[in-house]
Formats: structure tokens, sequence, C-alpha cells
């Protein structure tokens, strides 16, 4: 799927949507997030947070998990944005996160009329399952 394929305004749509399933008691910051995979499927994720803090899931992650649930593919493109309705930057575990299951040519919305951006942009030089071999002792 290419960029001009991507119906941004569908997933932008579909992550602010996400943001009112968020379960954000402590931050009180909600996030949502919808990806396409590489069968055209849409998927979402909603943060929930948990009282030890570390436990908490954020929006991408609840969205991987989607897109396991739905047996699988490559995330092609992905919306995140925060109750504000504006997008919002994956965090650092995230972003190794997504590289599992978009690999680093993954589109990051960074909202109406802006350019998305790639994945490897956000995090170069990732290491991923490609790695294991060579890693191995």
């Amino acid at each position: 799927m290419t960029e001009s394929a991507v119906n941004w305004a569908l997933l932008r749509e579909s992550a602010i949507a996400a943001t009112q399933r968020s379960y954000a008691p402590y931050s009180h910051v909600l996030v949502g997030a919808a990806g396409v995979n590489d069968q055209g499927e849409l998927v979402v994720g909603s943060n929930v947070e948990n009282a030890s803090y570390g436990l908490t899931l954020c929006a991408e992650c609840s969205l991987t998990s989607d897109l396991v649930r739905l047996g699988g593919g490559r995330l092609v493109a992905i919306s995140i944005v925060a109750g504000d309705h504006q997008p919002i930057a994956p965090c650092g575990r995230c972003r190794q996160v997504l590289f599992e299951f978009g690999g680093a040519d993954l589109l990051i919305d960074q909202g109406p009329g802006a350019d998305p951006i790639t994945l490897k942009d956000l995090l170069p030089q990732a290491f991923g399952p490609a790695d294991l071999p060579a890693r191995r002792s």
C-alpha cells in the first residue's frame, strides 16, 4: 500500500474515537491509535493505565494486540492522537513494538497538512527480528 492509498482521514477519525475507550484514571491523558495493515484491515488501540504505572499499556501496544487478534499482517500506516485530537509521537518502547509489526517503512501520521514520517526516522538503526540470527553466540 502506498502513502497516497492510505485513508489518513479515516485513520485519524478512528484514532480519535479510540481515545474515548481509553482507561486513564491516573494521567488523564487519553490516547488512541488506528492503523491499517498490508491487507487493508483497520486495527485500533487505546491506552490502558494501571495503578502500578509500569504495567500501563500504551495505545500502540493495544493496537498491535488487535493486529494479532485479526490474524496479523504488517502495519503499513498508523495515526496516534491524544485526547485533544492532535497527533502524539510514540514513546520509545512503542517505537520498538511498532518496528516489530511494521518495520522501518511504517508510515506515522503527523496530522493534516503534514507529510507522514517513517518509523526509521523515529527509530534509526533499530534492532529487530532479522538481527537475531547474526547476534547469537
